[in-house]
């Protein structure tokens, strides 16, 4: 059996680490690589040097634009098990309660509203709770 908690120790998958426990929060990350597998474990890798190492550690946007832009896609693709995440992330990064509803809301005349509606349902079990 191998130690889940023995990550890489490369910089991009360091960092991008960092990134994620910043964002998400130490529980859901600790979540992420508890629930791992030998079969899941390079995706675990990938998402964390290339989303968390590379795309979260971008200068153009900030942390919270960056999140309420995840909120509206995850949205679109009725990923609700990874907005229920990136909603807590963007109320890490500051983003209200309020602004969460409008990105969802906005999702309803972009996306249609069975993915707004389905989105509101995820997001509300992390706002409201």
């Amino acid at each position: 059996m191998t130690d889940k908690h023995a990550h890489p120790t490369d910089a991009a998958f360091q960092n991008g680490l960092a990134k994620r426990t910043q964002v998400m929060g130490q529980p859901f990350v600790d979540k992420a690589f508890d629930g791992m597998t030998e079969f899941t474990k390079p995706i675990q890798h990938h998402i964390t040097r290339a989303a968390w190492g590379d795309t979260w550690q971008r200068d153009g946007l900030d942390l919270k634009t960056r999140s309420l832009i995840t909120v509206a896609m995850l949205t679109a693709l009725g990923k609700s098990h990874e907005l229920k995440g990136h909603v807590r992330g963007a109320l890490n990064n500051g983003a209200t309660k309020e602004e969460i509803q409008e990105v969802l809301l906005h999702a309803a005349i972009y996306c249609g509203v069975p993915a707004a509606v389905e989105g509101f349902r995820a997001a509300a079990e992390v706002v409201d709770a």
